[in-house]
This record gives C-alpha cells, sequence and structure tokens, in this order.
C-alpha cells in the first residue's frame, strides 16, 4: 500500500493562525517547557540523592518524572521550532515516529498514574504491610510492565497506520500527529483500525481510570477514620490536589478519545489535547512531588549544603 502513497510531508497548521498569539502562545510554551523540565529534573535529582527519599513513592515518582520530560519532548520543541518560523511541515517518516512516541509515552502515563495511585493505596490503607507487599522487585516488575503493556497496545496500531496510504490531502487541524488525523487523511478504508484503536483506548483510559478511582475512594475512606482533624485536612489536601490533576487529565482525555473519529478535525480538539499534553504536565511535578514536605526539606537541605560548599 506504501506504493501508493504521494504525499511525502503533512502540513501542521498548529494551535493559531494569528501571528501576534503565536507569539504569546511561543512564549507560554517555552515557560512551561522550562517549567516541566526543571520541575521532573529536580524531582529526579532529589530523589535520587536524598537517603530520606529512597522509598517506592519517590521511585515511582522519579519514573514518572522521567517518563513525562520524554513524552513532552516529543512535541514542543518541534512546536516551538513551528511557531517561531512558521514553517509547519513534517516529514512522513516524522509523522509517524512523533505519533508512535506521542501515544506509546502517553499510554504509559496513564499506566503511571494508575500504578501511583495503587502506591497511595497501599501506604495509606495498609501500612503496615507497605514495605512488604511494595518492595523494590515488584516496583520494578511494576514500572518495567507499564512500559511493556503500553508497547504491546500501542504498537500494532502504530505499524498498521504506518502501511497505509496517503494520497492526499495532506493538512491536518492540529500542532503535532494525531492518530485519528491521520486516518482520515488515508485514501483507504481505515474502519478497522479506527476501531481497534477505540478498543484499545477504551482498555488504557477507563481502565486505569477505574484503578485511580478505586485507589483513591478507599484513601478518602480511610482519611475519614483519622481521629485529627488536622491529620484529616493535611490528607484531604493532598489527595485533592492529585485529583484535581487526575480529572483534568482524565476528563480531556476520554472526551478526546473515546469517541468515533469525526470527520474534519476540530479547533477544540488541540485546545483538549494542549490541556492534557501541556497544562497538566506542568503541573504534576509541582502537585505531586514539590509540594511534599519531604522533598521541600530535602531541596532546603541541598541548597544550603551546595552554598556552603560554594563560600569555602
Amino acid at each position: 500500500s506504501m506504493n501508493h502513497t504521494t504525499v511525502v510531508e503533512f502540513v501542521l497548521l498548529g494551535l493559531t493562525n494569528s501571528r501576534h498569539l503565536e507569539i504569546i502562545l511561543f512564549l507560554f510554551l517555552v515557560i512551561a517547557y522550562f517549567l516541566i523540565l526543571l520541575g521532573n529534573i529536580t524531582v529526579i535529582s532529589i530523589t535520587l540523592v536524598n537517603h530520606f527519599l529512597q522509598t517506592p513513592m519517590y521511585y515511582f515518582l522519579r519514573n514518572f518524572a522521567l517518563l513525562e520530560i520524554t513524552f513532552t519532548s516529543t512535541f514542543i520543541p518541534s512546536t516551538l521550532y513551528s511557531l517561531l518560523t512558521e514553517r509547519k511541515m513534517i516529514s512522513l517518516p516524522g509523522c509517524f515516529l512523533q505519533m508512535l512516541l506521542f501515544f506509546y509515552l502517553g499510554t504509559c502515563i496513564f499506566f503511571h498514574v494508575a500504578t501511583m495511585s495503587l502506591d497511595r493505596y497501599v501506604a495509606i490503607c495498609r501500612p503496615l504491610h507497605y514495605t512488604t507487599i511494595m518492595n523494590s522487585r515488584f516496583c520494578l516488575q511494576l514500572v518495567l510492565a507499564c512500559w511493556a503493556v503500553s508497547f504491546l497496545l500501542m504498537f500494532p496500531p502504530t505499524i498498521m497506520i504506518v502501511q497505509l496510504p496517503f494520497c492526499g490531502p495532506n493538512v491536518m487541524n492540529h500542532f503535532y500527529c494525531d492518530t485519528s488525523l491521520l486516518l482520515q487523511l488515508s485514501c483507504t478504508d481505515t474502519g478497522f483500525i479506527e476501531g481497534l484503536m477505540l478498543i484499545i483506548l477504551i482498555i488504557i483510559i477507563p481502565g486505569t481510570l477505574i484503578v485511580t478511582a478505586v485507589s483513591y475512594g478507599c484513601i478518602i475512606i480511610t482519611i475519614l477514620h483519622i481521629p485529627s482533624s488536622t491529620g484529616r485536612k493535611k490528607a484531604f489536601s493532598t489527595c485533592s490536589s492529585h485529583l484535581m490533576v487526575v480529572m483534568i487529565f482524565y476528563s480531556t482525555c476520554i472526551y478526546r478519545y473515546i469517541r468515533p473519529v469525526q470527520r474534519g478535525g476540530q479547533d477544540s480538539d488541540k485546545v483538549l489535547s494542549f490541556f492534557f499534553s501541556v497544562v497538566t504536565q506542568m503541573l504534576n511535578p509541582y502537585i505531586y512531588s514539590l509540594r511534599n514536605n519531604q522533598v521541600k526539606q530535602a531541596l532546603k537541605e541541598s541548597m544550603l549544603k551546595a552554598f556552603s560548599n560554594s563560600l569555602r
């Protein structure tokens, strides 16, 4: 079928047609990407060097931070380049590679969120068995399973999409190579792949959402039984911030992808994609990690140590 492909590159229309808005979006994306890198690199660094942060929770957060860096790096640099130069072209192989990495790493994020919620469930609801259940071997197996299952789910439909013929048009109303829009641009019947993608996305998104929702539901019930009002308030504060990010992330993804392919591409789809791919990723390191008192204390100690060493 690739012999019938006449398209050699795709045109990504981007987030807006207004040059003034493009400049504003460029500045916002630069700041957002900087905050994503800064927040996640800080999480990785501080959890590696601090002895008190060598626990399963921070192990998962460190892997999650690495995942967020790689995920956002699949499209933000190219989007920034497009906004700066107004060059909106992407080659056929480049588009396929971006699509594969974006959806593979995005799938990993869903599984990691579910894994972290499961870890918090065991820590809060089964504290006496926490170290036994969440041992280093099991934590490693969970992380590897997230990466492996994500690959097994996303690789087959990706291979099918790569083999589709593209005869034109070649314009996508988006800022990255989106699977649903690629299917629309193919000059052959894509009904089977669309159905397969929908089934896979239902397994991934609502499936991991159920695990996350049940875990936090059990956590909230346990918190309600805490005798101290201060303890309840502190625990609810942490859970509410986690749930806020989870709700934004899942609600936008469900509305964007758990529905039949829409012909033409919608501007609202770009807004939803921007929220779950940029805004929530920018918030995650600060919500999940950097608000934590242990992380704050570890950062303070590291900065004081670095400052004292510089004085010497």
